[in-house]
C-alpha cells in the first residue's frame, strides 16, 4: 500500500517541510505520537531515538507526527515545542493537520489506531509495517534491516 502524504499544520525541528524526494530511496521510520501519552513518553519516542542513532541517515530517515485526538487544549504548537526541546528529540516532527472531526487528518488518512504507533515505509514509499504500542527492539532493528538490505529504486 502506497502511504499517503502527510497532511501538517506546521512541522518542527527543521526549517522547511520535508518534500518526498527528500526520502527517496531510504527507509522511513514514522513516530506517531501525543506528547500527553504515557506509552509515547516511554516508549515510542525513545525507540524511535535509538532508531535514529543506530541506523545511518543514508539508510534510514526517522520522524514524528503528533497527532493529537484527546487533551487538545493541553498540545499547543509552543507546548509540543518546549516538549521537543526538553525530552532532546532531534528528529523533524509534524503537526498533524486537524481532521472532521477528533482525529487528526493524517492519522485517519493513514488508518492509525492510536498511540504510540510506528510506521515503517520502505525505499519505494510502500508502508510495510504499522505498530500500535510497544514493539521489541530486537524485532524492530530486524525489520528495518531487512527494508535496508532491499535494492534501492532506480
Amino acid at each position: 500500500m502506497t502511504t499517503p502524504s502527510i497532511t501538517a499544520s506546521d512541522w518542527l525541528n527543521i526549517d522547511r517541510p520535508p518534500a518526498p524526494e527528500d526520502f527517496r530511496g531510504k527507509v522511513l521510520a514514522v513516530e506517531v505520537f501525543q506528547m500527553l501519552c504515557p506509552g509515547c513518553v516511554m516508549h515510542g519516542l525513545p525507540q524511535a531515538q535509538r532508531l535514529r542513532q543506530t541506523f545511518h541517515a543514508d539508510d534510514l530517515a526517522v520522524i514524528g507526527l503528533h497527532s493529537v485526538f484527546e487533551h487538545h487544549d493541553g498540545n499547543s504548537r509552543e507546548s509540543l515545542a518546549a516538549f521537543l526541546h526538553e525530552w532532546r528529540i532531534p528528529f523533524p516532527v509534524a503537526i498533524d493537520a486537524p481532521g472532521d472531526g477528533a482525529m487528526p487528518r493524517t492519522m485517519t488518512d493513514w488508518g492509525v489506531q492510536g498511540t504510540p504507533t510506528l510506521v515503517l515505509i520502505d525505499r519505494k514509499g510502500e508502508t510495510r509495517a504499522m505498530h500500535l504500542g510497544q514493539v521489541a527492539d530486537m524485532a524492530l532493528g530486524a525489520q528495518v534491516v531487512e527494508l535496508i538490505r532491499e535494492e534501492r529504486p532506480e
